[in-house]
């Protein structure tokens, strides 16, 4: 198992992206610092077995973490799910995280969000 600091890629100073993250994870996110976590991924892009947002909102929550479920797909973010994770990122406190299935879907839409 590939330990959590290893998975989270800088994408800016105090934002970070990360792949498909385990409920069990949230506390481990708390303990190094972050403040909040974006969820990307749609529930059941896999499957049965991927983590629900409630499963993952549940778990950042007892970990003292803020957290928001913003799923998008993979190919395609609209216009108002970009100025959606703009909006994200100006009010959530950060250190924040986001994923998704590989962590590129968030590193797009984080890109696409600051440079609007």
């Amino acid at each position: 198992m590939i330990p959590l600091r290893q998975l989270l890629r800088n994408v800016a100073p105090d934002v970070c992206v990360a792949p498909q993250l385990e409920p069990a994870a949230m506390a481990e996110l708390a303990a190094l610092g972050f403040k909040s976590v974006v969820n990307n991924r749609p529930d059941y892009e896999e499957g049965p077995d991927q983590p629900t947002d409630a499963q993952m909102a549940a778990a950042a929550a007892a970990a003292g973490l803020a957290y928001a479920y913003l799923p998008v797909q993979p190919a395609y973010q609209s216009p108002e799910e970009i100025a959606r994770m703009a909006a994200l990122l100006a009010s959530l406190p950060r250190p924040m995280v986001a994923f998704c299935r590989s962590g590129t879907r968030s590193g797009k839409l984080y890109a696409a969000a600051t440079a609007r």
